[in-house]
Parts: C-alpha cells; structure tokens; sequence
C-alpha cells in the first residue's frame, strides 16, 4: 500500500556504466533527496564505478555518504569561517570549495594544506570570488592545497555560446593573476561544450559535475507506483475531504498513497516563456482559482484530477463515472518530480 519507486536496476546500471566510459572525467553529483533513490544508495552505486571523486551539496551529507564511498568528496555549498561546529567538523577530511576571501585567509590561517577549490563568480551569481579578488587570494592559496577552481554555469544561456566563453575568460583572468588553472570543476556544460572548452584549454583538466544527467539520464528505467487505499462512489454535489469540495459529476473518489511527504503537489516556480507558455500558465491559473488542479496521478492513459490539496501521506482525486473503478490495493501511475520526492520503498536495487 505504499508511494514507491521501481527501478530496472540492470538497465540503470548499465546506463551509469556507459555514461561514465563516455565521460570519464565526471564528477557525481549526491545530494539532496538523493534525486529519488536517497544518497546512501548513490554512495554505492558510485563506488562501483570508476569515479575518484564525488561531490555533496552541504556539509550535513558528508557523513551519510561516507559510510558507503570511500574515496574523495567535494562539498559543493562554500566553507566559510560562519559555519557551526557540526557543519565545520563535517568538512574535515573533505574537498571544500571556497567562495570568499575570508575563507580563503581562515582557511591559510587556521589549517593550511586543506585541499579546496576555489569558486569563481559566473553569471549565475549565486557565489564565487570576483576577478578583482584574484590578486589578494595569491599568497593565501599558497598555503592551501589547491585542487583547482570551479565554475557553476547557469541552464540557459543568453546567445549561443555565452557559457564556454564565460569558462575560457575565467581561465584567462586566473592565468592573468597568476593562478594557474591547471584543473577546472564545471556544471552544466553539454558534451559539445565539454569538448570545446577542452580544445581551447587543452592543457586544462576538466571536470564536469554532474547530477540530473547521470542518475535521471533514461527515465524509461524507472517508474513511480501510487497505491490505491480507498474507494468511494460519489454523487454530483456530494461533499469530500478537509474542505468540503462539492463532486463535479457522479463517479467515485479515490484514495491513493502520495502526499506532500512525498513531494505530490510540490513544484518548484517556473519561468514561463513565449506566448504559449504565458497562455498555459494562465490556464492553470484560472482553473485553480475554481479548485481545480490536475494531479499527477494517471489510470487507464487517463491523467485524474484533485478532489482537494494532497494531505500529507495521501491524496484524494476525481474519478470520472465513465470509467470503471479500480480495486484497492491497484496501482496507479504518477508522474512526480523526482528532486521532491521521497518514497516508501525502491524496488530493484
């Protein structure tokens, strides 16, 4: 009776496999809600295969990860002298990345030889040095043990070519100031870019980090189960759940496992582009206004609508009259965001 997660774990496996002796430079990314599967079944999976290295988002993850691999790990989320004791004694016997001065100076002071890398400032702009930082950062990082430098590039770039220009431009100021960028950890390139980027820096080792690519790369090798709990036939009119929604027509209500525990109805804000992408947004808009909301639960091809917001373990939808009910126990198909999700159980790993 569970939300659960069934995985063909050999294809998966086999898709990790063939990713990693594409590109065998990656750096997997864990962290999170594990993309779906949980970190400590990533941390496995990757130390199965041939990865040296492994990057986590925030120093809470290290320990988790840490019992199932054993060779390096980046923490992602910049170390800086602010951090709690908890979150500072996690970092030991880590890869940090930096991303202000004064955790460089901290850092060169308090324990010289840590290895880090060093974040620069792209146009994300969500943390990095600036290239008018690079000058006093020198003689600290001599003191470090500098594995390199690490740029977080944007998903959609504005012009064609606007993020590989960005990672050679950061490789020149580096040079220009007197940092070698010898190794350089990058999000988000494509394998095109990846090879363009390493054509013009071809003295430069470059390390993609990579998260959604790998672990989410062929979603037919995995799908999510809702289980049906309960079912109620309803009349036009009749009153349902915490807020009394009113049946639409005749039909039934279902119960089903997946609630907001689960990241059922959780999605993250979307930007919404074009006039057909304005005009869906609006759609839903006005749709939700009246209490309606699509779910993403599906029977029979057939995408079902909420009766009301997902509780927190379950949701109640809409079944039409017209279509036949099915038993408790049954299965549903539900689409949900697999970054949000957390599930009862994962079957096939």
């Amino acid at each position: 009776m569970s939300f659960s997660l069934r995985v063909d774990g050999q294809q998966w496996r086999d898709h990790l496999a063939r990713t990693i002796a594409q590109e065998s430079s990656i750096v997997p990314v864990i962290k999170g809600n594990g993309y779906g599967f949980g970190n400590e079944q990533l941390a496995r999976e990757a130390s199965a295969l041939p990865v040296s290295t492994i990057a986590v988002g925030t120093h809470s993850e290290v320990q988790r990860v840490r019992e199932h691999f054993a060779r390096e790990v980046l923490v992602l989320s910049p170390w800086h002298p602010t951090l709690s004791p908890a979150e500072r004694n996690a970092s030991d016997a880590t890869i940090r990345t930096v991303a202000h001065p004064e955790a460089v100076f901290a850092l060169a002071k308090d324990q010289p030889g840590v290895p880090v890398v060093v974040e620069v400032l792209t146009s994300m702009r969500r943390h990095g040095v600036q290239p008018t930082d690079l000058e006093s950062l020198i003689r600290p990082l001599d003191e470090l043990d500098v594995r390199g430098f690490a740029l977080h590039l944007p998903l959609d770039e504005q012009g064609a070519g606007t993020k590989v220009k960005d990672v050679i431009s950061w490789a020149s100021r580096l040079t220009d100031a007197g940092l070698s960028p010898h190794t350089l950890w990058v999000s988000h390139l494509s394998a095109a870019e990846l090879a363009q980027v390493r054509t013009t820096l071809s003295t430069t080792t470059v390390k993609p980090r990579v998260g959604t690519q790998l672990w989410h790369g062929n979603r037919q090798h995995f799908a999510v189960n809702a289980t049906v709990l309960d079912v109620h036939e309803v009349a036009k009119g009749d009153r349902v759940g915490y807020r009394q929604q009113s049946a639409p027509k005749d039909g039934h209500v279902l119960v089903v496992s997946g609630g907001t525990f689960h990241g059922v109805g959780l999605e993250a804000p979307s930007v919404s582009r074009g006039l057909t992408g304005r005009g869906k947004a609006v759609a839903r808009t006005g749709l939700q206004a009246f209490g309606k909301a699509a779910s993403p639960f599906w029977l029979a091809g057939q995408r079902l609508w909420f009766a009301e917001p997902p509780h927190m373990q379950v949701s109640m939808v809409w079944l039409p009259g017209d279509m036949a009910a099915p038993e408790i126990g049954a299965p549903l198909t539900c689409q949900v965001r697999m970054t949000t999700a957390h599930f009862d159980e994962v079957f096939g790993l």
